[in-house]
């Protein structure tokens, strides 16, 4: 029995590390591996099959929207990037230089694409003319480098997966509609696949993208209390087309400047699933999102007709859409349990002679860890009814926990309190001046996470400095 048990035990528990429990679990469920590249990981197996079924369900969902996918090349011309200051000088202190090609030095410096905006920038400038040619509606899936001096796995690494969308429009109109469009779709994805409640809002012009007028994001809240922001919509505005010169012929015959927005989400989401719905036994996956939804775990397997019906049964789940995978390993049946709830599918079922004879098998859930018997002529319609379950409740889950840990408060000695003491969003009014955005940050290392759209007043004055406010803010220290 110890030696079932020893994937658990080489977790930490939550309540005494978070930090070290989230590592042992992304190293023991092996969804990455560190590499000889310093700050850089290896996405294994299990961990890039999460990311291949978010990647597939958030593409459809792009171009259900009208989105094109593109691929736009690695390296930009230090000139191309010079283009746009503002833009520059954000990501300045993050950038990767490549000076030689070959033997030679390079007669001008590339970089790395932290982010590919002057990249898009440059092709719209190249192919936009006239209104026929609007909009461009163009996304690309690819990796970015960015010269972190921390990193943790999927949250923060110097390179990292992500999809980047570049539009161009007409009007500041269609691009505003297409910014929140996109966020709105963000935050509906992450509810309906991962399982995860968001909190929708604007950035203040302190935290939004450089060169962006405005960036909308979704917030979502760890079980450690600390805030994870999961996907950005920027709105551009014209000030990337006048630096760029993405000018077309309107329907008046008169040029105009191209609206631009942008908008993107990483595999720090495969973090946030981990740091929502995790425990001390391990992972636990949204169904949608679990590269296996069931594990089939035949009970005394070497019994004549076990492994067969095992076999049988994982055939007929995969003939109606469901991920399984039968564990035939020679492992005992209590490592085995011990071993899938630690890699966090949704299910497992458990079968042997008794249950055969029966005409029935076991189906364990990971969420609640309930045991149902279900007939064997009956599984195939019961465990997706079951699986659809699981993903509702892992979500309303994570929904009143993120609840249960937002506070409010109305002056500042009651908000630094809530900061340090109550991990968890803390809803306070603010004025609008940077000022008191960079004292709480000093005071209390929170930051803004965003002014969220469903406004409250829960004061009239800021939580600060006293003076009237302007609008209520997310405050909570983040990832």
């Amino acid at each position: 029995m110890a030696e079932d048990k020893k994937q658990v035990e080489a977790i930490t528990s939550m309540s005494e590390d978070f930090a070290q429990w989230y590592t042992d679990i992304v190293l023991k469920a092996e969804l990455v591996d560190y590499s000889s590249v310093k700050g850089c990981l290896v996405i294994k197996p299990a961990g890039y099959a999460i990311w291949e079924l978010i990647q597939k369900q958030l593409d459809e969902r792009f171009k259900e929207t009208g989105v094109e996918n593109v691929y736009m090349p690695m390296f930009i011309p230090e000139s191309l990037l010079e283009k746009e200051k503002d833009h520059v000088e954000g990501f300045a202190p993050e950038v990767a230089w490549v000076t030689q090609g070959g033997l030679e030095p390079l007669q001008e410096r590339l970089v790395v694409r932290p982010t590919s905006e002057t990249l898009f920038c440059d092709l719209y400038a190249n192919i936009v003319h006239s209104y026929r040619d609007l909009p461009k509606v163009y996304n690309q899936w690819c990796s970015v480098v960015r010269w972190e001096k921390t990193t943790r796995p999927f949250l923060r690494s110097r390179e990292f997966l992500w999809q980047e969308g570049h539009t161009a429009h007409a009007t500041a109109e269609e691009a505003e509609e297409r910014t929140k469009q996109m966020l709105n779709l963000y935050a509906q994805f992450c509810e309906e696949v991962l399982a995860i409640p968001m909190v929708k809002g604007r950035k203040t012009d302190k935290e939004k993208f450089a060169g962006a007028e405005a960036t909308y994001t979704i917030e979502a809240l760890m079980h450690d209390g600390k805030a994870l922001q999961s996907g950005t919509s920027h709105n551009f505005g014209d000030g990337f087309a006048r630096a760029f010169n993405i000018q077309y012929t309107d329907k008046d015959n008169k040029l105009s400047y191209v609206y631009q927005t942008s908008w993107g989400m990483t595999t720090r989401l495969i973090g946030a699933v981990i740091m929502v719905h995790g425990d001390d036994n391990g992972l636990k996956l949204p169904p949608r999102v679990a590269p296996f939804q069931t594990v089939i775990i035949p009970i005394m397997q070497n019994k004549p007709g076990v492994l067969d019906k095992a076999n049988e049964l994982a055939a007929a789940l995969k003939a109606k859409g469901i991920r399984v995978k039968v564990d035939d390993t020679d492992k005992r049946p209590g490592f085995k349990f011990s071993e899938q709830e630690m890699r966090g599918f949704p299910t497992r079922i458990e079968i042997g002679p008794k249950d055969i004879e029966a005409g029935t098998c076991i189906v364990a859930r990971r969420d609640t860890g309930e045991k149902i018997t279900v007939s064997l002529s009956e599984i195939e319609t019961k465990l997706p009814e079951i699986l659809d379950d699981i993903q509702k409740n892992m979500l309303e889950t994570a929904r009143k926990h993120r609840d249960a840990h937002t506070f409010s408060a109305t002056n500042y000695e009651e908000f630094v309190d809530a900061i340090n003491n109550k991990p968890g969003f803390v809803k306070a009014m603010w004025c609008g001046n940077v000022e008191c955005e960079n004292k709480i940050k000093d005071d209390t290392t929170a930051t803004s996470r965003c002014m969220p759209f469903e406004q409250e007043k829960i004061s009239d004055v800021c939580v600060c400095c006293g003076k009237p406010a302007k609008a209520l803010v997310y405050w909570g220290k983040a990832y």
